[in-house]
């Protein structure tokens, strides 16, 4: 596809129709056939101008949610911040602060776990934590 003046618009519509190429209309000629030769040869092709609007677009995104694991499908989300605010070290009691929760709900939230996840310490809890992809090196995920 070749168009006047690019907008992202024009971008997404022609790619989600199937275009395997998008050059600007102002493309030299040269650059044009060169561009018709790539896209023939079953490659794609982007003017450098939208390029760099994809690529500024893509790093604007939220980064996508990613699958639960397997190990961690039984666990409610309450759990999962429990789990998360174990494997930073935070006690019982900094817990139940940071959370807003009494320390008996907390003490429960984590007996769960240890059940749920089949662990018999808060040290395996942290192994989980960063074993799933719940929290990696340098804080969380």
């Amino acid at each position: 596809m070749v168009v006047d003046e690019c907008t992202e618009q024009h971008v997404y519509g022609a790619l989600r129709a199937g275009a395997s190429g998008f050059l600007l209309k102002d493309t030299p000629p040269a650059e044009l056939l060169a561009g018709i030769r790539v896209v023939a040869a079953g490659e794609g092709l982007l003017a450098p101008t939208v390029t760099r609007r994809l690529i500024d677009e893509f790093a604007r995104r939220p980064e996508p949610a990613r699958p639960l694991p397997r190990r961690l499908e039984g666990v409610t989300e309450r759990e999962r911040e429990v789990l998360m605010l174990i494997a930073r070290g935070l006690s019982n009691a900094e817990l139940a602060e940071q959370l807003s929760l009494s320390l008996p709900t907390v003490k429960t939230h984590v007996g769960r776990l240890l059940t749920k996840l089949a662990v018999r310490d808060r040290a395996q809890l942290v192994i989980v934590a960063y074993e799933t992809g719940l929290v990696g090196p340098g804080g969380l995920r």
